[in-house]
């Protein structure tokens, strides 16, 4: 068995769209996630059962299912009751799935701001909701952002799995390129190279908006 390295540059253009599927539903999907998580988190910390319940089930169902079932769930679910497309479904499992997750990094960032930063804020008059959003959200914002950076990378690592959908994005495409010229290995190699390609950006893309918010001095 030889490897062919000449067909990574022949086959390399073809994956181009599938490299950009990949990205535009890792994109959407954390978008979706960051206004899930932050939905979530607030009812989380709310003292309120009627809100803080429904945060716990949906936390511990979606970290305790694997992502796969849930883009299965979803997909074959939604398709039969509102006759869902595959780009969608996959789309609202990654922000499902992520926003458990990210709900999580917020509430860990949340916890670390002292609580007298609150008392203070409302000694001055400030309602629980402006100090939140004045006060708080900014400094467990910059603490979360290595945690979000991960969680993003773990995001575009994830979407592969809507292949399992007919999603052409870089998985689904090495396998459908790699059945007619039969060069398995070099297709995912190509893959592999998209996927690599986009952590080390996302990486240092990351790791400069930290330096820049210096979450170190948070």
């Amino acid at each position: 068995m030889y490897f062919h390295f000449s067909s990574l540059l022949e086959y390399f253009p073809y994956f181009l769209p599938a490299a950009w599927m990949t990205l535009e539903i890792t994109m959407l999907g954390i978008l979706l996630g960051l206004v899930l998580g932050l939905i979530t988190v607030f009812m989380r910390i709310s003292n309120k059962k009627i809100f803080n319940l429904p945060a716990h089930a949906y936390i511990y169902i979606i970290r305790g299912t694997p992502l796969l079932l849930q883009l299965l769930f979803i997909y074959f679910g939604m398709r039969s009751m509102i006759g869902l497309s595959a780009l969608p479904a996959a789309v609202l499992a990654l922000g499902v799935h992520n926003g458990a997750y990210l709900a999580e990094i917020f509430r860990g960032a949340i916890d670390s701001i002292s609580g007298g930063q609150m008392e203070a804020a409302r000694s001055i008059g400030m309602s629980y909701p402006r100090a939140m959003v004045r006060i708080i959200l900014p400094q467990a914002f910059k603490r979360a952002i290595p945690a979000l950076g991960n969680q993003f990378i773990i995001a575009l690592k994830d979407s592969s799995l809507a292949s399992a959908i007919t999603i052409n994005e870089l998985l689904l495409k090495s396998q459908q390129l790699a059945s007619s010229n039969f060069m398995m290995m070099e297709m995912l190699t190509i893959a592999g190279m998209f996927y690599l390609f986009y952590t080390g950006v996302f990486t240092l893309l990351f790791h400069r908006i930290a330096r820049r918010l210096d979450t170190s001095g948070a």
